[in-house]
Formats: C-alpha cells, structure tokens, sequence
C-alpha cells in the first residue's frame, strides 16, 4: 500500500457503490475490503467506472504516516466554495500512526488551539492554504476540545466531525421504506447527549443534494461552518453539533443539483419561529406529564358509533381575542381558561381545531401548512398545546385536530424542490401542483414521503394525545383529475382517474392508527360518492372512522334557503339524506367552508324577516340535531352571528347582548344536552332501524315526521313545519298509546320563539293514522320542530 500512489490506493479501498443518479437507490457498503486500514472505513463511494473525472463530492482524502498534514488544493477549494459533499473526509481527526492530524475549517477564526478535556494546552492549530482553514498532529489519538478565538471572543467545543455517524442502521431503513413511525424523535433538530457531550443531532433527507449544511443564529447562517455526512443508502444528511441549546434558530443550506437553494426549514421541526419569521428552532421533545389516564381508557367508547359526538369546529386565533377584533391572539393557557368552560356549558362533546401545526400565511387559515410536526408559534409552544389537550380531556371534552396531508404551500422555505429536485411533490405539474389551491401536492407513492406523513399524523395523536385527525381534501387526493380539464392529468398505471398511491397511503394510516393509538379516530372530509370511505380496510374500503355528509349538508342548506312557499318543490332536498345514511358512517358538518367567501353566515341564509330568519335557523339546527349522525357546528353558528368568519376578527360576542341571539344559543346548549341523553338520537346511528318515517311525503304543508329508535326500541318522534304557518290538529300516527311529552320545541319563547305547542304533552287517541293504531292531534308551531317523548 504505501508503494502506491494516493488514487490507487483509494481504488483499492473504496468500494464500488454509487448513488442511482435518479433517485435515492443506493448500494450499501458493510465494511472495508480485507487488508484496508481502518481509517479508510468510512470512505466515500466511488463511481462502478472508476473514473477519473471524478466530482469533488466523492473524493475521500487520506492520510498514512507521514503524508502531508494538508489535504489537496482541491479539497480546500471546496470547502471554501461551500461544495464539498464529504467534509469528514477532510475535517476533524484523522489517524496518523501511533497520532492523529486534526483539520478544521472555521471561516473568520482568528486562531484555533486543541485543548485536552482538562482543557490543557495540546496543540496551536497551524493555518493551512486559506484563512480559516487550520491542522495540526498529535502524537497521540485522544479526545480533545476546540478553542477558537474569534474577533467577539473565544469559544471552546467539542469538534463536530470528530463524533461519527449517529442514526442507527434500523432508523434508515426504516425511514426508507416509508415505516419509520417515530420521525419526530429522531430527524429533524433533536437534543441529544453523545459519548458525555451535550448537544443537538440534525438529520435531514435531501437524496439529490451535492451539499447540505445546518445555518443558524449560531454560526452566523454561514453554510461553510457545518456541512453535514451523507448516509447512504437513505440520502439523509446528519450532524451533531456540540453544546448547542434549544431556542436556536436554524435553516438548511442545501447545494442541489443546479446550485444552492433558497435555505429551507426543517421538515421535521419541532418549533418554528413565530411568523413571520420562518426558521425553525431547536426544542426538546415533548416531554409532559399526562393526567389524562381516565379520559384514554374511555376514550373508544365516548367516541364509538353509538356514542353522542357533538362537535364544535373553531379557529384557536378567532374564537377570542384579548381586547377584541385586532387584540392579541390567545394562547394555549388563555384560551383553556375560556374556551373549554364554554364548551363544557354548550354541551359539546369535543372540540374541532382548525389545522394548529405552524404555516406561513395566516389567511390560509392552516390548511397550508410546512411544519407537519410543530405546533404553530402563534399560540404558545408544544407544551403549552399538551396542557390545553389535557385540560379537555379532564373535563370530558375530545379534541380534533384537522391535518392536511393533501398538498402544501409553495413558499421558498418549506417543501417544495427541497433539495433542488421534486422530492416531496410530484415532479409533473399535472400530478404536483394543485392549480385552485396554488399548492404543491404530495408523492404519497414515494415511500420516504409517505412514511414522512404517516409519522406526522401519529405524532399528533401519540405526542398530544390527540383523538382525532379530520383529513382535509381527501376528494382531491383520491382522484388524479380532481379539479382538472380533460388533458390536464395523467391516468394511473391502470389507465384509470384514481390516485392509487394516495389510496394506498390512506389505507395504510387507518390501519397503522387503529393497531397505535387505539380509540383514536380519522375523519375523511369527502366530497364524491367514492365507495366505502368509512368500510373496513379488510373488506375492501378506505378505513376511516367517520366521513363528512357533505350531500347533506348542500341538499339542507339549499331546502332551508328557499322561501318557505316554495319549499314545496325542493321537498326531496331533506328526505334524500335517508336514502344512503347507513351507506357509511356520517359526520353532518356545517363548517367554516359554508360562512366564509361571500356564502354569507349561518343565519344570514335564512329568508324571511329578521324573526323567520331566527326561526329557520332554530329549526334547522334541531332538524340536524335529530337526523341520523354525529353533530358539527361552526363557531358563531350556535348564537346566529350576522357577519361572515373572518379570521383576523374575533366572533361577535356583544350580539348576546340581544334576546334572539341568546335564544338560538339557549337552543344549541338544550339540543346537547338532548341529543346526549336520549339514546334514540344516538345509540343506531350507523343502523337502520334507529329511523323509520312516518311523513316524508307532505310537500303541501313542508311537514316532516320521523321516529328516532334506542337499542332498546325506546322512541321520540320528530316533527318537523318548515312554514310559518301555525298547523292546528294535525295528525300523526304513533306506535305507543301513552301520554306523549312534548320534551323539546324550537318554537318555545325561551329560545325566541311564539311558545306555540302542546301545553306539554297529549294524549295518544285510538285513532288509525300512518299505519299505527293510535295517534296524536298536534297543533305544529311555525318553522318549528317538536320532538316528544311517550310517558310510561
């Protein structure tokens, strides 16, 4: 060995494998060849050609006693230029005999001595061919300390690339077969302890990359101080820097294939700066103490398909505010301190965030997001949010969270080309880029990707306890041509319009959620009439727990927006529903998406004068309130708020000041308290025989009547007048003969109302009417719904 010249021996030594210039497909190397020193162990790759144009990112630079203390020009040039893809090569301690030379590049260093762990002089650094660019030998191999004076003072360290590779090999394999399910704990920023040394391991995949660096507040975000080790296979990049401490801010600087990129933020971010800042910052784990062990053992039963779930969906930055509509937002602590009380009152069962992970521009309300595992900035930190969650669940309440695992937005510093190349998006416009959202979409096929976003999803609901991930725009992810113009997609490799990738990736995370987080639940927001969204992955369907009635939602609002004399022709708009109610599981939404854009609010879709609009708008949440389904209402929906959401203004709390807002409020609280404690709206949801009609067919008087059945076949029966028009002795057949309870009218003064009724209840008469033997002679309060209850 010694006999040949340098480049023979690194043929010699260095194995043959090389990177798939496509992709991230990489040979493994296990050890050296027989008979190579062990200082060339952790050479670079060479190219199968064995080529002598051979690109500065592959050369390795070795040393045997008594070579030259200094690499090449070469080499240095490189790392002056910042392109150097192999710094462990040059920098950091090298074994020379019975020695070791030490190299460190540090730009703007005014000098450089090795210390001892005593901190005792060993060594003054000599500077080599560029300023900055410092080595020394020792005549021993031993642990030592960098002290390196600067123009601001001295620093003393560890050396970074005298520490070796710190991702385990199961990490990366598992991370490249897309399985790896505790990313947030392991890539990213993550504060660790190394051989005694305190610090931060960053690790971070960008396969196409020639160069990638950690920039940050503590190295003047100069890319040329912490260039990182490139693990093959994987392509992940990794470092570990010394006595870094969290609250550092930090970036990647990534050299792709045609040049550097704009810096990125960490794609597994525990912390972000608060916007508009963009970097990410360096945290420690989550690490709370949960005082939630009732609440998680109960959990599957409170959130099963015969359970009430009364869902209100809100926006943490607008619920409130402290001193109003352009006061400071709320944090975690605040908000805990108002919002879970109001809950607690109104009767929710659970609460549904709108998406809470960091995203750079607030009017995206979240759903353009880049931090898939960090908590936004706005509200306070990822402790500050496990409070919160925990504080729910003492209380009772469940907590959702909506997730967007669909598309991401196209700012310079998340996602998109992050490292030079379509990595986390589809590189074809017609697959990657969303064009009525201008987002990125996800290469859920590829399977670092995929695996990215199943780790998201279990971070929230394992790290924070979370109970559930309502899935934003899943339509848009199940088909290739959602959105597009006949030639503006391309097929899946069947030919076919579906997203194979994406409908696998869904499967899967139903499946690995189920077996991770038991009882927790995953809620589709679908739009089409794809089959078997809320079947059993087992049996052919998509797996999630519960889907969003969207047709419901459309065909009831467009009924209760007609004035009430043509409601007579739109009368199949509220019976349609029970035509494919049982097909799956249902959520009835009336979300943010129908108070926002010009739809105009709630109650401002209502016709009529300002008491019918009050009117429709009671017995439009009742009629909800007794449909088959589980329940969710926007907030401001529940006291009848005028104005449209607007997400940097807080609701208009002052209109409770007003009786007919109190009323509707006083409404929404009665109908929780209803729809939990009567098993009939509730227990068979999902069954068929918790529902039968008894009018479904009286378009004259826009009159609805249905029964609501227990486990137990205990009824209530549902009568719905969607005019405003008083009906007097109007009959109605009943399969029990008993005093009926008038337990709930929408009509009643308390809620705003004409207290038009019943005096409370009536008494069945043996009178043949809709196939029962007895009925009921009921006066019907105008746009009202009554829901009775048989006496026994």
């Amino acid at each position: 060995m010694p006999g040949r010249t340098r480049m023979a021996r690194m043929l010699h030594c260095c194995c043959s494998a090389w990177r798939n210039a496509r992709t991230r497909s990489f040979t493994k190397r296990r050890t050296a060849r027989p008979g190579c020193p062990s200082r060339y162990r952790d050479c670079w790759p060479w190219h199968n050609s064995f080529s002598m144009e051979v690109p500065m990112i592959d050369r390795p630079v070795l040393t045997t006693p008594g070579e030259t203390l200094m690499p090449s020009d070469t080499d240095v040039d490189a790392l002056v230029r910042a392109e150097h893809g192999n710094p462990f090569a040059v920098l950091g301690p090298h074994p020379d005999g019975d020695g070791m030379v030490v190299r460190a590049y540090l730009p703007n260093a005014l000098g450089v001595e090795l210390l001892d762990r005593d901190q005792q002089l060993l060594a003054v650094m000599e500077q080599g061919q560029v300023p900055g660019f410092f080595f020394t030998r020792l005549a021993h191999q031993q642990p030592y300390l960098l002290k390196i004076r600067w123009a601001g003072g001295e620093q003393i360290t560890e050396d970074p690339y005298s520490f070796g590779p710190q991702l385990g090999e199961l990490d990366m394999h598992l991370f490249s077969e897309g399985n790896h399910r505790q990313i947030g704990r392991v890539f990213g920023s993550q504060v660790i302890e190394v051989d005694g040394v305190q610090g931060v391991r960053f690790a971070v995949w960008a396969p196409n990359a020639r160069r990638v660096s950690v920039v940050g507040s503590f190295n003047g975000w100069d890319g040329r101080r912490h260039p990182m080790r490139l693990r093959f296979p994987s392509g992940v990049w990794e470092l570990f820097i010394p006595r870094l401490q969290p609250g550092d801010t930090y970036k990647y600087e990534i050299l792709g294939p045609n040049g550097i990129v704009p810096l990125k933020a960490d794609p597994v971010a525990l912390a972000t700066e608060l916007p508009p800042g963009t970097a990410s910052v360096i945290a420690r784990p989550l690490d709370y103490q949960w005082k939630d062990q009732a609440w998680i053992q109960q959990r599957a039963s409170r959130q099963s398909l015969n359970a009430p779930m009364s869902i209100y969906e809100l926006h943490a930055g607008s619920w409130r505010r402290e001193g109003g509509d352009n006061g400071r937002l709320y944090n975690w602590h605040e908000l805990a301190e108002r919002l879970i009380p109001y809950v607690v009152d109104m009767g929710f069962t659970h609460i549904e965030l709108m998406p809470i992970m960091e995203h750079p521009f607030g009017g995206s309300w979240g759903y353009q997001l880049l931090s898939q595992f960090a908590p936004s900035a706005r509200y306070g930190n990822a402790h500050d949010f496990a409070e919160f969650v925990d504080a729910c669940h003492n209380v009772g309440i469940g907590v959702i969270l909506d997730w967007v695992p669909a598309h991401f937005p196209t700012d310079a510093h998340g996602l998109g080309e992050f490292d030079g190349t379509a990595l986390y998006e589809y590189a074809h416009p017609f697959e990657g880029f969303h064009q009525d959202w201008d987002t990125y979409i996800y290469n859920l096929g590829r399977t670092e990707v995929h695996g990215f976003m199943l780790a998201s999803a279990l971070h929230w609901l394992r790290e924070f306890h979370v109970d559930a991930l309502r899935v934003d725009a899943v339509a848009s992810m199940l088909y290739r041509d959602y959105s597009r113009n006949e030639g503006e997609w391309i097929p899946n490799r069947h030919g076919g319009r579906e997203n194979l990738e994406a409908i696998d990736f869904v499967r899967h995370l139903n499946d690995v959620v189920a077996t991770e987080t038991p009882g927790a639940l995953v809620i589709a927001e679908e739009s089409t009439a794809f089959p078997g969204v809320s079947k059993p992955t087992s049996e052919g369907g998509l797996g999630f727990s519960y889907k969003w009635n969207m047709g419901w939602m459309h065909d009831s609002l467009k009924y209760i927006q007609e004035d009430p004399i043509n409601r007579q022709y739109h009368h199949d708009k509220m019976t349609f529903s029970m035509v494919y109610a049982y097909s799956e599981h249902f959520v009835l939404p009336i979300s943010h998406d129908e108070v926002v854009h010009g739809k105009g609010s709630l109650i401002d879709k209502m016709p009529g004068d300002r008491w019918q609009k009050f009117a429709n708008l009671r017995a439009y949440l009742s009629f909800m309130w007794t449909h088959p389904g589980k329940k969710l209402l926007f907030m401001g929906s529940e006291f009848g708020q005028w104005r449209e959401w607007n997400h940097d203004r807080e609701l208009d709390w002052h209109l409770l000041e007003e009786a007919d807002h109190r009323g509707v409020q006083n409404l929404v609280r009665d109908l929780n308290r209803l729809y939990s404690q009567e098993p009939a709206l509730h227990e068979l949801d999902s069954d068929p025989r918790g529902f039968q009609w008894l009018i479904g067919d009286d378009r004259a008087n826009s009159v609805f009547a249905w029964l609501r059945k227990s486990s137990t076949g205990h009824p209530l029966l549902v009568i719905g007048n969607f005019t405003p028009v008083v009906r007097e002795g109007y009959r109605i057949g009943v399969p029990v003969d008993a005093r009926w309870l008038e337990v709930f009218n929408s009509d009643a003064e308390c809620y705003g109302g004409s207290n038009t009724g019943n005096g409370g209840g009536m008494l069945a008469e043996p009178v043949e009417s809709h196939g029962e033997k007895v009925s009921l002679s009921l006066t019907l309060p105008p746009l009202g719904v009554l829901v009775m209850r048989p006496q026994v």
